[in-house]
């Protein structure tokens, strides 16, 4: 595979398809979408949430974190403390929702176990190090993009 653009683009692309359908085999019969599957382990790890520092741990956007979080708490997988208001209130998982939360868990463990097969860890050190500097780099660049948009709308 060539270098570069076609190796990064095609590279990333397929592993958020492999990470999206693994999602959606491994928890097929608890009956959840994939973007269930990351509130329910981001809050099983974590704790108690609001909704946007959810998103920001995520990585999820914030209207599909909502429509998310107003799904699960439907179907009693989470609820949202009611002494903060509903606004801003921190999320929390019901006991339905840890039951859901701790086999996500161990799934995703098992799952990151069998993806760093053959990677030391200084590999994967090295590997998540700079991923996160392209990260950083990309969404820097994608702010430049929403600024400029947005002075030129203004103007």
């Amino acid at each position: 595979m060539p270098g570069g653009f076609e190796a990064f683009t095609v590279l990333i692309g397929e592993i958020a398809r492999c990470i999206y359908r693994i999602k959606t085999e491994e928890t097929e019969g608890l009956k959840l979408r994939a973007s269930h599957v990351t509130c329910l382990y981001y809050l099983y790890r974590r704790g108690e949430l609001p909704a946007a520092e959810l998103c920001g741990v995520s990585g999820e956007d914030r209207a599909n974190m909502s429509r998310t979080a107003a799904e699960l708490e439907k179907r009693g997988y989470v609820c949202a403390a009611v002494s903060a208001g509903r606004h801003g209130a921190p999320l929390t998982l019901t006991e339905k929702g840890r039951e859901a939360g701790r086999t996500i868990a161990e799934k995703a463990d098992r799952v990151i176990e069998r993806a760093n097969a053959g990677l030391d860890v200084g590999d994967r050190a090295a590997m998540y190090r700079a991923l996160g500097v392209i990260c950083s780099n990309l969404r820097a660049m994608a702010a430049e993009y929403d600024l400029r948009r947005g002075e030129g709308a203004g103007a």
